[in-house]
């Protein structure tokens, strides 16, 4: 078994006799059900992954891992009413399976548990957990605002969305990985690298994030084409349209402002992200951003092979298919 899975099971163990109160039903159902839809667990691996770094047991970043992972569905669960999501991962959302103001405040509720996990650290190391938390928690509210302002906008640039998703998903990843380092007491130079790294891995993440959903591998079951049909201003869209002529500029923008039900509107889009080269430019970006994480890494005061693990985690991270 490769590390990562012992991260994993070492993880779902945790999570599951963690989170164990059961009653009132309806603040606590939710909670288990949004906690127990099979994903990719990525910020908790990270965060046992950034102990494990600097030669700490990673079993003592559980509760910071699981502090991670439980903000993380919460801000999901919120998002998903926000959005009038139906799905999430497959699954009905927690405000379709109940109702939006349970799934409000089952929300709320994961938030302060989150807060909760880190008393299981010693103050020095549970004061620094906590600041790093609210810095964090507050950047992906102020990212998700963004992300919601856009919607509205015709004139974001690509910079604007860079800013946004740094701090509705980067964020996380990074801090995912410091609290790691803060459970392991290294350097504040090696925290800070660490979370420099989560930075550009969770840019990089994102952006491939955008463009899996308009060039992924639709054999995995995953539909493509999803952020088209909701005419979100991704990366690949707003690229298109500045390297788009006149006449391509105004296809595009009829395409993501027409409402009526277009049964060609996902391929027509992908074929003006193709023509447009915007999707090698997402391509190049993603690279770009791998590679200034792997710059971060090299700096690290770590054993190579420590290096090793985190250098093909960010990699097959960036060769995933879905």
């Amino acid at each position: 078994m490769s590390s990562i899975e012992n991260y994993k099971k070492a993880f779902l163990i945790h999570l599951e006799k963690s989170i164990v109160k059961t009653e009132p039903e309806n603040l606590y159902a939710p909670m288990h059900y949004i906690l127990g839809l099979e994903g990719k667990r990525i910020r908790p691996i990270l965060t046992l992954m950034g102990a494990d770094l600097f030669g700490v047991d990673y079993k003592k970043a559980l509760h910071a891992a699981l502090a991670v992972e439980v903000f993380h569905n919460f801000s999901l669960v919120h998002d998903d009413i926000m959005d009038n999501a139906p799905l999430r991962r497959g699954k009905q959302t927690v405000h379709n399976k109940w109702n939006t103001n349970t799934a409000i405040l089952s929300g709320d509720a994961m938030l302060i548990i989150a807060y909760q996990l880190f008393e299981n650290y010693k103050p020095t190391i549970f004061q620094e957990l906590a600041k790093l938390f609210s810095k964090t928690a507050l950047e992906v509210c102020e990212g998700q605002q963004l992300d919601m302002d856009f919607e509205r906008r015709n004139d974001v640039s690509t910079d604007q969305y860079l800013l946004m998703i740094k701090y509705k998903t980067a964020v996380l990843v990074g801090a995912a990985l410091q609290m790691g380092a803060i459970v392991a007491e290294t350097s504040a130079e090696n925290k800070k690298l660490v979370y420099d790294f989560g930075i550009q891995l969770g840019l990089a993440f994102q952006l491939q994030d955008d463009y899996l959903d308009a060039f992924g591998d639709s054999s995995f079951g995953k539909q493509i084409g999803g952020d088209i049909l909701e005419n979100k201003k991704t990366m690949l869209y707003l690229k298109a349209l500045e390297l788009s002529d006149n006449e391509l500029k105004k296809e595009l923008f009829l395409l993501y402002n027409n409402t009526e039900e277009n049964p060609d509107k996902v391929e027509k889009v992908k074929k003006i992200f193709v023509e447009t080269q915007a999707a090698d430019f997402v391509r190049k970006e993603i690279e770009k951003y791998t590679q200034k994480s792997l710059e971060s890494l090299e700096k690290l005061d770590i054993t190579e092979d420590k290096k090793l693990e985190l250098k093909k985690f960010a990699i097959d991270l960036m060769d995933r298919k879905i």
